[in-house]
């Protein structure tokens, strides 16, 4: 886990990627019917501009929000660390799922028009058990495994410390 800026923002950068291409993926699978292989190319022309907004989102709002909102339900100090993360990651999931789905919504489904609430809210409803289960259970678990390879000193009690400052 995380445990300096750079850290995080390597963290979060890998998160948003796994996250961004499976929620695409998922979408264009739903609007063309089903799962094809097709779908995991056409995912890829969606990315940089979804990954860029999602990267921007968890950064300056998402995170910071989480962060907050969970540190008043758990203590990180008396809390297994475990719980702290899955705190954290919840929260996430119910900030960036609406703001990502309002992104996609402009960008990918008709832009601003007299729907627009009602395709944000659908898409919103349609995204979130996807976001929840994956983001739990598969790429939450695969980035926290690559990002403690890739900064192999970092520990959870450490990332409990960073979360508090």
């Amino acid at each position: 886990m995380p445990k300096t800026k750079l850290q995080e923002v390597i963290f979060t950068i890998l998160m948003v990627i796994v996250m961004v291409y499976a929620m695409v993926c998922y979408n264009i699978a739903f609007a063309t019917g089903g799962m094809q292989n097709r779908v995991f190319i056409a995912a890829l022309s969606e990315m940089p501009i979804m990954c860029g907004i999602g990267f921007i989102l968890d950064m300056l709002i998402a995170g910071p929000l989480a962060k907050k909102c969970a540190l008043k339900i758990v203590d990180p100090t008396k809390d297994r660390p475990n719980v702290t993360i899955l705190s954290i990651s919840v929260f996430s999931i119910l900030f960036m799922c609406p703001m990502m789905s309002f992104a996609a919504t402009i960008l990918l489904n008709g832009g601003i028009n007299s729907e627009v609430v009602a395709t944000w809210a659908e898409l919103t409803i349609k995204n979130f058990p996807m976001a929840f289960f994956w983001q739990l259970f598969v790429a939450g678990p695969i980035v926290r495994f690559i990002s403690g390879k890739i900064f192999k000193n970092s520990k959870e009690k450490e990332y409990v410390k960073y979360i508090l400052l």
